[in-house]
């Protein structure tokens, strides 16, 4: 039991950089990811263009190739970053990616007459957007955008790639001390337990907005 107790107070220590970097991609893709998806649907054909492009680019490339990119590429053409701040950069404009396409799917699944009734009320778009729209299409959005914040958990071990120690690597290195599987499944159990608090966490808010159905 200490010898377990102790294991578990090593890889903790390592998961610090994993709640750190799932905490800082939340914070800022999903404010990030709304805008891009409403820019999107404008009417300014060239910004839909480009952020079209974006979305292109970091939807079909693998993650790590982009944290590779960022962190030993990008110093070729004289900007380097510290290890935290390229994978927190990467990992920001890849989960927006992602959730602009979820939440401009989200927003034109609203039906058309809605944008109308409300053009006819005398509002704008933007309040158009905020007012009736945004938070209907949040309530259709939240199981594809719980199913990215689980893989986001997973997707911090990538981390590892660039020598920063994490929850798995922290695991690694005990297993590979010891020569035992105790470090493997206590991580397991770590991500099992992140992933469970993170759907309840979304199935409150989906009750939450309920009352848009």
């Amino acid at each position: 039991m200490t010898y377990i107790l102790d294991v578990t107070r090593f890889i903790l220590k390592g998961a610090i950089t994993t709640f750190n970097l799932y905490i800082i991609t939340a914070i800022f893709c999903v404010p990030l990811g709304i805008l891009l998806a409403v820019f999107k649907m404008s009417k300014y054909s060239i910004l839909s263009k480009i952020i079209g492009i974006y979305t292109w680019i970091f939807r079909g490339t693998p993650l790590l190739l982009q944290l590779f990119f960022v962190y030993y590429a990008l110093p070729v053409i004289g900007v380097s970053l510290m290890p935290f701040t390229a994978a927190a950069l990467t990992f920001v404009l890849n989960y927006s990616a992602y959730l602009t396409e979820i939440f401009r799917a989200g927003i034109e699944s609203i039906d058309r007459g809605q944008f109308e009734a409300a053009k006819s009320l005398g509002m704008n778009y933007r309040q158009t957007m905020t007012r009736i729209i945004i938070p209907q299409a949040v309530r259709r959005v939240i199981p594809p955008t719980c199913n990215e914040a689980i893989n986001l958990v997973k997707d911090t071990a990538l981390v590892a790639a660039i020598g920063m120690g994490d929850l798995l690597r922290a695991a690694k290195e005990v297993l590979t001390r010891d020569f035992s599987i105790t470090p493997f499944i206590i991580a397991a159990l770590l991500y099992l337990g992140i992933s469970s608090i993170i759907v309840a966490i979304f199935r409150r808010i989906e009750s939450r907005y309920s009352i848009f159905d």
